[in-house]
């Protein structure tokens, strides 16, 4: 049975229903209402993040400032029980007030993000964000934007759940949240933007972004209000670079792909192996903090988030290469270790302090060869290109670098280490640090969207088998004109034998009318020739990757035995409706297999019913019904949407109703509310 705090019933829970009814009522069009709850998020998100931040100083304070009195017979060793106090406490949090769940940090929003509608159980935020603190400032080698992601994320589906929309309205606010924890958490909007596009979301949805950019504009502007417009860290004026100097750039990704690698192994390895050893989360969450305590005494750096540390390097401030090395190693291990045995961080701040720490180090190993170089100008470059190795989102790495910085000196020498990173990182690691989570679960996501869905399902059932071609000899005036009747954006071109000659799409015409091309021109002359194709027996998860790699909306779809003959065409629009009735599917099935289990295990039954019209349960919310008392509501299924019932749920004719009921006369009673009109007689 789910736990009380699981259960449908939302009723101890604040609502929004009033909201949404007046919302229903009077219709406001729906751009006014998606800008206004993304200024509300964004505002919401930055105000959490900040008495997040609030709370990490005071827990540091009583930590290492009042502990420091209360433990300092124990002289500097006082230091190793801090972290261990600290992670029991955090484990006690977890276990008794977030409870096991399968939605942590940010790999647990892009999950549900991905899979469940941007539905996340906002209602145990206050308590990550209480454990997360309580990590960082106890001196768990953490950083502060995860649980900041979580709090916008959190705050974003509560208004999608709250206001009653639809799961594609909840995603983006979900994203839109992520993207406002980022931009509070470093005064960062750009990189919020880009962070919630390519790691929340993704892909670059147009119909999002707005709202996205929104709330991230909306979260910097009450950051910035709250805690001034400088950037995080300051950062001197650096020498101006070469371009002979940009190859050891290029070097320095290669190294920070390493690192990163590295980075994502050893989170991977050691959250296995403290999984295996099947310990009480109390006792892993001491036993790392004691061996995070000893470390700390030689080396206090790897305390916390390390922006001080980060400042240092970054300023050129004198450490010996030895104890970059240390730092370097120490913090990779210790930075895994904690997240796997239970403290509540996040990834961005370590990889951020590993990536400046390499790039002090070797700016120093350089400067024993070629006197002369910056250090401080390798350490922000390593910066980007460990953090963008980690989580391969390198346009988020770079713009999070400038808006750290505000210094657009080091974006080209940034950009060649970003790229030379993710290659290498890939190489090694085949995914990101959140990625590799959810493959751990069994989640595999391309561009949102979970590949295993796909896996099954050739391209051959999904694709146009009457498309809209274009011949070879036709004009570009021609084409044009049919392209804009059919509204599509390309569309495959054929020879006079019906041979596949290449595809031409809008940006071909674009191109072809920049270069000064009359309109008689054939459109073979113009088309992208040897373009990407599928064959019919291919899976859709690997036309998707192919899309991906190229970002284009459609491929053309030939025969296995003979390339050159056109079959069909496969659109993205419908890989993305397929892949929305296979995960309505998957999750009927899920729920039916729990159905079963719930039958087995306790006794009672679950019934589905569909409501029919002017039955008693029509038109009624589910607290206006009068169910027996033997009867929950688990789930109302509309069309492909799964609805978790409250009680202002308004149940439409046509809905699939799914309740726990025990006993046959309660069973009875159900088919009756949802199949016949409410009868007066009470022996009915």
């Amino acid at each position: 049975m789910p736990e009380p705090s699981d259960r449908p019933d939302r009723a101890r829970r604040p609502g929004l229903g009033p909201l949404a009814r007046w919302l229903d009522r009077y219709r406001p069009p729906e751009s006014w209402v998606l800008a206004a709850a993304a200024i509300f998020l964004g505002a919401g998100a930055a105000l959490g993040v900040w008495v997040f931040k609030r709370l990490i100083a005071l827990w540091q304070e009583l930590f290492f400032g009042r502990g420091s009195v209360l433990l300092g017979f124990l002289g500097p060793w006082h230091v190793v029980l801090l972290p261990a106090v600290g992670g029991v406490a955090v484990a006690l949090i977890v276990s008794h007030l977030v409870r096991a769940e399968r939605h942590h940090g940010v790999a647990g929003v892009i999950e549900a993000t991905a899979l469940a509608g941007g539905r996340l159980r906002y209602w145990r935020s206050p308590w990550k964000v209480l454990a997360a603190s309580l990590a960082i400032g106890s001196g768990a080698s953490v950083g502060p934007e995860d649980p900041s992601v979580q709090v916008g994320a959190n705050l974003g589906s509560a208004l999608g759940q709250g206001l009653r929309f639809s799961d594609e309205r909840t995603r983006a606010l979900v994203a839109a949240g992520a993207a406002a924890g980022v931009a509070a958490a470093f005064n960062a909007p750009f990189a919020g933007l880009f962070f919630a596009l390519e790691i929340v979301l993704g892909e670059f949805a147009g119909a999002a972004f707005g709202t996205i950019a929104l709330a991230s504009i909306s979260s910097a502007a009450v950051t910035q209000a709250l805690m001034g417009l400088h950037p995080a860290f300051p950062v001197p004026d650096y020498p101006d670079y070469s371009a002979a100097e940009l190859p050891l750039f290029a070097l320095l990704g290669l190294l920070a792909g390493g690192v990163a690698a590295a980075y994502i192994g050893a989170l991977d390895g050691l959250s296995e192996r403290i999984r295996r050893l099947g310990r009480p989360k109390w006792q892993t969450a001491a036993g790392a903090g004691l061996l995070l305590g000893l470390a700390g005494v030689r080396f206090p750096e790897i305390f916390g988030v390390g922006y001080g540390t980060i400042e240092r390097v970054l300023t050129g401030a004198t450490m010996s290469s030895p104890h970059l090395a240390a730092l370097l190693a120490l913090k990779l291990f210790f930075t895994a270790l904690c997240l796997a045995a239970g403290f509540m961080g996040g990834l961005f701040a370590p990889a951020l302090f590993l990536g400046a720490v390499l790039g002090g180090l070797f700016g120093q190993l350089l400067a024993l060869l070629l006197p002369g170089f910056s250090l401080g100008l390798f350490a922000l470059v390593g910066m980007a290109a460990v953090l963008a190795g980690a989580v391969h989102a390198p346009i988020t790495a770079i713009l999070l670098l400038f808006e750290l910085t505000g210094d657009y000196h080091v974006l080209l020498p940034a950009l060649l280490a970003v790229l030379a990173s993710i290659l290498v990182s890939r190489r090694l690691a085949g995914e990101s640090v959140y990625t590799r989570t959810l493959a751990r679960r069994g989640v595999r996501l391309e561009r949102g969207r979970d590949i295993d869905l796909l896996n099954h399902l050739p391209v051959g059932e999904v694709m146009d088998t009457e498309p809209v071609v274009l011949d070879a000899g036709e004009s570009l005036d021609s084409a044009s004109e049919r392209l804009w009747r059919a509204r599509l954006h390309g569309a495959p071109v054929v020879t006079a034998g019906g041979r596949l000659a290449g595809v031409l799409s809008v940006h071909d015409l674009q191109s072809a009318g920049q270069a000064g091309l009359p309109g008689s021109t054939p459109v073979g002359e113009v088309a992208t020739r040897e373009p990407l194709t599928a064959f019919p027996d291919d899976s859709l998860a690997d036309a998707l990757r192919q899309m991906g790699a190229r970002d284009v909306a459609r491929l053309p779809v030939v025969a296995r035995d003979d390339p050159g003959r056109l079959v069909g065409v496969l659109y993205r629009t419908d890989v993305a409706r397929v892949y929305t009735l296979a995960l309505a599917r998957r999750t009927a099935l899920r729920q039916r297999a729990s159905e079963v289990q719930l039958d087995a295990l306790s006794g009672v039954a679950t019934e589905a019913v569909v409501i029919a019209p002017g039955a008693a349960a029509a038109g009624r919310t589910i607290a206006e019904v009068p169910w027996p008392r033997e009867a929950v509501v688990a789930s109302v299924r509309r069309g492909e949407r799964l609805l978790l019932p409250r009680g202002d749920t308004r149940l439409e004719p046509g809905d699939e109703l799914s309740a726990v009921v025990d006993g046959e006369a309660a069973r009875r009673a159900v088919r009756r509310l949802c199949r016949e009109p409410l009868s007066p007689d009470p022996e009915r």
